[in-house]
């Protein structure tokens, strides 16, 4: 498929440039004509300079990706063809990413494709999860009601995201102005200040030279400083690209001290609304396991799932394993599986595990952007504190002197 600008004139003699994406130039002049527009120009614009920056500086986002689905969802809904839907979806999208993903999606299944195959060929933008929901949909014939699963999952896991997002941006945005606030202090502001008290020949507190000191360390090497933090992200980066690091960063967010917990949350409500999402939509419990071991996105909890595969596959039940975790899976988890197996209703408890732990996580955000505000004043106030008794005491106690 490619991209073409376009410049025509609609039935009122009035001027209309934009972008539509066809498989080819014709195709382009042929559809624009369907809209009553008489092209003046068109030009095919798909390997420009400037729509390659514009899709490497705007790709497809998590956002867009939901939007997406449900639109999409609606539109299959209400009996509208898929490639149809997708057309319309196309005409709708400004993200030129999406769009260009979306033409290729509608001339893939217009040539006889599966949609679920189409949607597979671009891993980077849908994952297993939702590859496999669709062709569950597909094989049952039931993708309007998978696909509205599919929408509402991923609209709570995107509301999830954006809350975790938010309750971040404040503590970090002060923490990151305070830092940047107290080099600025220690490598230009104290040195003058400090400098008074140096030519007295007094003898200095300790906290005072200890603020000296760690100013003209600064003033020498800010520049290796800085150096050494980049240094360090991006050895902790390629540190968790390895197994072994990607597993004890993982142990690491589920042991510290107020995040733990919720992370742990968020794992849990992963696994069950995924789980979920993919029994109701007919796939095989061992194949939802295996989507599910990669969805989760935690190495601890992905050998616990891919254990309890092994298990399943031995003949035990759903829960033995997930019994004995107790040290990362809360007794409640196998006590309920193990209720839903029984009745076999296991989807409908996994959806009861997932909303209590909805519930759990949106109260421990709304506890925790609470609980930053007096944690950054007290830092701040430390901070503040550290100042006045290193330059400004000190100050103080020698004009009082004279």
């Amino acid at each position: 498929m490619s991209i073409f600008n376009y410049s025509a004139v609609n039935p009122n003699n009035r001027s209309k440039h934009g972008t539509i994406v066809a498989v080819s130039e014709h195709d382009a002049i042929l559809r624009l004509s369907q809209k009553e527009l008489s092209v003046k120009s068109i030009t095919d614009t798909t390997y420009s300079l400037e729509n390659k920056i514009l899709k490497f500086i705007n790709p497809v986002a998590n956002k867009d990706l939901v939007i997406f689905t449900r639109q999409f969802s609606v539109m299959i809904s209400a009996s509208v063809p898929v490639v149809e839907s997708l057309t319309v979806l196309l005409e709708q999208t400004r993200n030129l990413s999406l769009k260009s993903m979306i033409a290729e999606l509608a001339f893939e299944v217009d040539s006889g494709s599966f949609l679920s195959d189409s949607f597979a060929k671009r891993p980077k933008i849908f994952s297993a999860f939702f590859v496999n929901i669709i062709r569950s949909g597909e094989t049952s014939g039931k993708l309007d009601e998978v696909l509205n699963y599919l929408a509402d999952e991923m609209e709570k896991s995107y509301d999830i995201s954006s809350k975790i997002r938010g309750a971040m941006i404040y503590p970090i945005f002060v923490i990151t102005a305070l830092v940047g606030v107290g080099i600025i202090l220690m490598v230009y502001v104290i040195p003058n200040l400090t400098a008074i008290l140096t030519e007295t020949g007094a003898e200095l507190p300790l906290s005072t030279r200890i603020v000296i000191t760690a100013s003209e360390f600064l003033q020498k090497y800010l520049l290796l400083v800085i150096a050494f933090v980049v240094a360090v992200i991006f050895a902790i980066r390629f540190y968790s690209k390895t197994y072994i690091g990607h597993r004890n960063l993982d142990i690491l967010k589920l042991k510290m001290p107020i995040f733990g917990k919720l992370f742990q949350y968020i794992y849990l409500m992963r696994f069950a609304r995924s789980l979920s999402t993919l029994l109701k939509g007919g796939v095989t419990i061992t194949r939802s396991l295996e989507i599910v071991a990669k969805v989760v996105n935690n190495t601890i909890y992905q050998e616990l799932i891919l254990e309890t595969l092994e298990s399943i596959n031995d003949g035990h039940p759903f829960a033995e394993v997930f019994d004995r975790s107790d040290k990362y899976m809360p007794k409640m988890v196998p006590q309920m599986i193990a209720v839903g197996e029984r009745t076999g209703k296991i989807d409908i408890v996994l959806d009861k595990i997932n909303d209590f732990y909805s519930r759990e996580s949106a109260n421990m955000l709304d506890n925790l952007s609470k609980l930053m505000e007096p944690i950054i004043m007290v830092i701040m106030g430390v901070g503040v504190g550290i100042m006045v008794a290193a330059v400004l005491l000190p100050m103080y106690n020698l004009a009082s002197q004279f």
